[in-house]
């Protein structure tokens, strides 16, 4: 069997770095546009830059890929239409990559004729989901960066044709789970699955008498091991994290993956490749969980996670200084200290320096430099790099472009429907739940709830496995899949008739779901009537809302739901669920941070939830969410640790203000 190359994926946050893409030879190109993209921190693109850049790229036979990877409030509907209208007419991708299940039927009705790839945010993880990702029209998914190669390989054996699988190569990791983190949102109003991620996981925590960033990771790269995904015929497409970097990282991380790739035996490639690699002025790296014989944790306490090349530290004389572990070239961007830091700044180098040479630092008006504070380079303008940038870029600006109007398209929205009044049936009574991890355990107001497991199961009688509700988990990998399936089977023997899936894909797990209620829950992140008419065309009874809209998103999602809604009022919400944890720091022990936040880290099964110090609290507006429709309300209760105080907090998350 012939094997085809996968194809090489860059990121490009603005112009230099596209074309960078382009000079490096990548097969394919990933960018956003000013809004709906999940890097929306990222310079991005307008329409009409965007049209010209993807007939320069196109016409040299290389893929353009748009993220719409963003969460789709309620009323962004039409902007959504409108903005998919315009790509559709003037910009023509190869490729959509989205989250949000709303964007395929849109997309689709304005007569989008490329495929639409699954982002890792929407977190298809184990196998059984990738036909129910097929059936819910994707063409591609992207795959979890958690995943190790034997994953990957069992996801690979799964896929159904007519799908396939990407794979991140390089980048950034996120300490949560993709889909999986609501930290940036819960301390600042700022959603990652919004693309507007403030990273407070990388902030400095103390915890006892230990203060680091426990949750601040090493960069990923696959680097030598690239010559293992080959073998994965499945696998079509190496992805580079990095919508947010610069132009020499982009040119130099395509460049060394298309040597890897084409010369992996040749020791001198291979060797120039990894120096292009250490040299993109990325992070450190590891290779994270790929081989799953030799995981490497990268949460370090001893390595410099700022993003960047580390090259010093600033050390304080008449004038501040570093001494510099690069060569340093003019041009070079330097950042001093992190974003969270006093002495935090960003300068130009105005003359080269060699390596272990010295250059003292601009000291401007409120600058205040600590002894000790890191120094990365984080942007290079190599001369050779950006001459190819610049012949491109005056072919780019010889491009026409087009003259964006606004389209008239026919609104593509259901009709508002009330699930209260549909057929004129008696409103549904409303249902309080309290979802423990085990019976007993917390408040007993409303109807049980419990996390499903074959363990539990095992210790109830069948009349109270019957009577309860049955929650999924919001991450499931390939290796557990069959103990989750084999506990839905186990529940459905034992009468259970009631169930709330955490992933869409889930379904996949119900053969038969006449009889049974399927609701999909909160970690399903949906946010708008488009995607709640998807689920009920998949047979799902109701739908919990994405906890972090705000009143105007919650109350008029359900003015117009096709199916019951149900909404998390109360209880211990995650902040992350993580696949990893520092070595250094302590289980079911407070944390803080310099802003006096709190939190704990608890182990649940194989992954870590990271909890805030104080607990949700909508009970005040259930009055209205009840008029506005809501049927079902949970109470989540966690297991709080000994010692760990809850502040007295509103508890409102969003509610108050736009979800930004």
């Amino acid at each position: 069997m012939t094997i085809r190359k996968p194809l090489i994926l860059a990121p490009a946050g603005d112009v230099d770095s596209f074309l960078a893409a382009v000079a490096a030879k990548a097969d394919a190109i990933y960018c956003g546009l000013k809004i709906f993209s999940a890097r929306m921190e990222a310079s991005n693109f307008s329409i009409e830059e965007l049209a010209r850049l993807t007939t320069l790229a196109q016409s040299r036979g290389i893929a353009v890929h748009v993220a719409l990877n963003s969460l789709i409030k309620p009323n962004e509907i039409e902007k959504t239409e409108n903005i998919l209208a315009k790509l559709v007419a003037y910009v023509r991708p190869n490729a959509l990559i989205v989250q949000d299940l709303a964007v395929v039927p849109i997309a689709r009705n304005l007569g989008f004729k490329g495929e639409i790839h699954l982002s890792t945010l929407a977190n298809s993880s184990f196998p059984a989901g990738l036909e129910a990702v097929k059936q819910a029209g994707f063409d591609r998914v992207v795959l979890p960066r958690e995943l190790n190669v034997d994953e990957i390989k069992t996801m690979a054996e799964k896929t159904p044709e007519g799908l396939d699988l990407e794979v991140f190569v390089h980048g950034a990791l996120c300490y949560g789970v993709s889909g999986r983190c609501y930290w940036s949102s819960w301390f600042g109003g700022k959603s990652g699955l919004r693309g507007r991620c403030v990273q407070p996981c990388r902030r400095v925590y103390s915890q006892k008498n230990d203060k680091q960033r426990f949750f601040s990771c090493l960069d990923f790269s696959v680097d030598v091991l690239a010559k293992v995904l080959k073998t994965i015929p499945e696998v079509t497409t190496w992805k580079i994290e990095g919508r947010k970097k610069s132009p020499h990282y982009v040119f130099y991380t395509v460049t060394a993956y298309r040597m890897l790739r084409d010369h992996g035996q040749d020791p001198d490639k291979k060797r120039t490749a990894i120096a292009f690699l250490d040299h993109a002025m990325g992070r450190p790296s590891s290779h994270y969980n790929l081989l799953s014989q030799r995981p490497q944790n990268p949460l370090k306490s001893d390595v410099e996670t700022g993003s960047g090349l580390f090259a010093g530290r600033v050390k304080i004389e008449k004038h501040p200084f570093f001494v510099t572990r690069e060569a340093l070239l003019k041009g070079d961007l330097l950042r001093i200290g992190y974003e969270d830091g006093k002495g935090h700044a960003i300068q130009r180098v105005t003359r080269s320096v060699p390596k272990r040479g010295k250059l003292v630092l601009k000291t401007d008006r409120g600058t205040r430099f600590q002894k000790g504070d890191p120094v990365f380079i984080v942007d290079r303008r190599e001369a050779g790099v950006y001459a190819m940038i610049r012949e491109l870029k005056t072919e780019f600006e010889g491009l026409e472009a087009p003259v964006v109007r606004p389209l008239k398209e026919k609104s593509l929205s259901v009709k508002p429907k009330n699930s209260r009044k549909r057929g004129g049936a008696k409103a549904p009574r409303s249902i309080q739940m309290t979802l423990t991890r085990t019976l007993g355990r917390g408040r007993s107001e409303g109807e049980k709830a419990l996390w499903l497991s074959e363990g539990i199961l095992q210790k109830l009688p069948n009349h109270v496995v019957r009577d309860s509700w049955w929650w999924l988990s919001p991450v499931v990998w390939p290796g557990d899949e069959a103990s989750h399936i084999s506990a839905v089977n186990q529940a459905l023997a034992k009468g259970a008739k009631r169930f709330v899936l955490n992933m869409p894909w889930q379904r996949s797990f119900f053969a038969d779901a006449r009889h049974l209620e399927l609701w999909a829950g909160p970690f399903c992140n949906i946010a708008n009537h488009h995607a709640l008419e998807s689920l009920r065309v998949q047979g799902f009874s109701g739908a919990f809302a994405a906890p972090e809209l705000g009143e105007e998103g919650f109350l008029s999602l359900a003015a117009t739901s096709p199916i019951p809604l149900g909404i998390v009022v109360a209880g211990n919400w995650p902040l992350a669920i993580s696949r990893i944890v520092s070595d250094d720091i302590l289980l079911d022990t407070p944390f803080e941070s310099p802003m006096r936040e709190q939190g704990w880290v608890s182990r649940r099964d194989d992954t870590f939830w990271v909890f805030p110090g104080w607990r949700l609290d909508l009970t005040p507006k259930i009055r209205d969410l009840q008029r506005a429709g809501y049927t079902l309300f949970a109470t989540m209760e966690e297991p709080v640790p000994k010692g760990m105080v809850l502040k007295q907090r509103p508890g409102l998350w969003n509610w108050d203000h736009n979800l930004l």
